[in-house]
């Protein structure tokens, strides 16, 4: 892997959807989104026009969400603007080694969809939604039976995955279940000979601490924003 290849995390949204994601998309011309419950996800050609852009509110309906994630183009002033979050996107090292998963680590799946997204609800990770396991990988910790922790794949860029929905219920934070579920995450996505990155926004410097500790480095700002169509 060259250092171009991570050129292609500069519209990570596009990519998954038009590659590894695209059995999980809706695409119509240059624009795409996901299937209604995976995610909200939706990316247009970095020099969009009025074409794109319509045909990403055909794709979404009226009144449709848009979280256009990272992406650099803005759509025409009659789409509503939803929300604006500064954040900064994080690579795993070249030839750092994985962790392999700690006992304790389970993977999680559809039946374990309800107490996900209870937990989602509870911390505020990121979006979750009911089909948001099928993009990837998701692993928990539980305790006493209970799903305490979690963490899984998202967007999967050609030679990249995403960890995302890293999240720790209040009650069983300060015992180390988020690095451990980030580092196992890492280590299979490591033996797939892709590399691991992650988002996060800047203001959660708790999160940015941590994912600094377990290797993750800055590669460059983001700003996240959402819109819903006319």
């Amino acid at each position: 892997m060259t250092s171009a290849d991570a050129a292609v995390l500069d519209d990570p949204v596009g990519a998954s959807l038009r590659g590894h994601h695209a059995g999980l998309a809706r695409q119509l011309g240059r624009a795409a989104t996901y299937l209604p419950d995976v995610a909200t996800f939706s990316a247009v050609s970095p020099t969009a026009d009025s074409t794109d852009w319509g045909h990403l509110a055909r794709l979404l309906g009226s009144g449709g969400f848009a979280d256009m994630f990272s992406c650099p183009a803005i759509p025409p002033p009659d789409w509503e603007p939803v929300f604006v979050l500064e954040g900064r996107q994080m690579i795993w090292p070249r030839g750092r080694p994985g962790q392999a998963g700690p006992d304790g680590v389970v993977e999680l799946g559809a039946a374990d969809v309800p107490e996900m997204l209870d937990l989602a609800a509870r911390t505020q990770p990121g979006p979750l939604w009911p089909r948001t396991h099928e993009l990837g990988t998701y692993l928990g910790i539980r305790v006493g039976g209970r799903l305490v922790a979690m963490a899984g794949e998202r967007l999967r860029p050609p030679g990249w995955t995403e960890i995302s929905a890293v999240c720790t219920a209040p009650e069983a934070r300060g015992r180390g279940h988020a690095a451990r579920l980030v580092g196992a995450l890492a280590a299979g996505i490591l033996s797939r000979n892709e590399r691991p990155f992650l988002h996060v926004a800047e203001a959660n410097t708790g999160a940015i601490a941590l994912y600094e500790r377990l290797g993750f480095e800055s590669r460059t700002h983001v700003t996240f924003r959402g819109f819903r169509t006319p």
